[in-house]
């Protein structure tokens, strides 16, 4: 103990002390940083400070600005109407009899035939290669197709089974 104080309270007065020495000498505050010969441009820019320039609103005031038409511009362009799709010729063709018609699946197909038979079927007619509104019927064919090609590939290994 120093004087009747700990040491812990000898150091927080002396801290005390040290700090109202730094007020009454701080000078008044700058806009500079030792070294630089210039002001920081985040402070102040044309008398605005950073804070009250609120820069997040400087995007929404040019997206609006981009999207709002000029008083110089004509009279706003009209977009051509899109033309309704059409339906290609062989999703119409849904029932089971087309579809193995199209397969033409045979005896002497192979497993690895009837995989490669698979494969063109799905380029043709997957339900995510055609438009939204003709993925009914693709899915349609394309399940037809699926179990005709499985079963045809389960009569393959039973036969071969044997």
């Amino acid at each position: 103990m120093l004087f009747g104080q700990s040491v812990f309270q000898s150091v927080l007065d002396r801290l005390r002390a040290e700090d109202e020495d730094a007020a009454e000498d701080a000078a008044p505050v700058s806009h500079r940083v030792p070294g630089f010969t210039t002001g920081l441009a985040f402070d102040v820019m044309e008398g605005v400070s950073a804070p009250s320039a609120r820069p997040g609103q400087a995007y929404i005031d040019n997206l609006e600005a981009e999207t709002a038409p000029s008083p110089m511009s004509e009279a706003p362009v009209t977009p051509e109407p899109v033309p309704e799709p059409v339906m290609p010729a062989h999703l119409g063709r849904t029932e089971p009899q087309d579809i193995a018609t199209e397969l033409a699946i045979g005896q002497h197909d192979t497993v690895q035939s009837l995989g490669d038979k698979r494969r063109a079927f799905a380029k043709a007619n997957h339900p995510d290669g055609v438009h939204p509104l003709f993925r009914d019927n693709a899915t349609k064919r394309m399940t037809v197709a699926n179990l005709l090609i499985d079963e045809a590939i389960r009569r393959r290994t039973r036969s071969s089974g044997r």
